[in-house]
């Protein structure tokens, strides 16, 4: 099943879980608990003031280990004019946040990065259960952003 079959599916349109694909096809789903999304929303918001339009949520990136889904996405007007249309990213949005769930490991949360750095994310940033952000680039960790180096390193909520 591809992504826009999984997103034209009917009987998936109000699950309550997040929706991925590994590279078979075959669905991935996690459930996520309300700090999540409280976390998506204030990442959201803050990306939105310090840097502006356009941030993306839930945003589904196209990868060779199957469709995933970053949580929170920010995207330079020029790489949304060119995802804008798309059902899936081709290219990853410069920015991609996870919100790391119960149901995440740290190997798998590295793979994402790898992914996503692989389809052309700038940075990748993971905030933890309790709102630590850790900021990454291609080479490795980061103290901060540098494409939002006003971000803190932590979210209240």
């Amino acid at each position: 099943m591809n992504w826009q079959e999984l997103c034209q599916n009917s009987n998936l349109r109000n699950l309550p879980f997040k929706i991925e694909s590994d590279a078979t096809g075959k669905l991935i789903m996690s459930p996520v608990k309300v700090y999540h999304s409280a976390y998506q929303g204030a990442i959201g918001a803050l990306l939105d003031r310090l840097l502006g339009k356009i941030v993306l949520m839930e945003c589904a990136i196209k990868t060779p280990q199957g469709t995933k889904v970053a949580d929170v996405a920010w995207a330079s007007p020029q790489r949304f004019n060119y995802i804008k249309q798309e059902i899936e990213c081709p290219i990853a949005p410069e920015i991609c946040i996870e919100v790391v769930s119960d149901s995440n490991t740290e190997e798998e949360m590295a793979k994402k990065r790898q992914l996503y750095f692989e389809q052309g994310a700038l940075e990748v940033w993971i905030c933890s259960q309790q709102g630590q952000i850790h900021f990454y680039n291609a080479e490795g960790q980061l103290e901060k952003s540098i494409l939002a180096a006003m971000f803190p390193n932590s979210i209240e909520l």
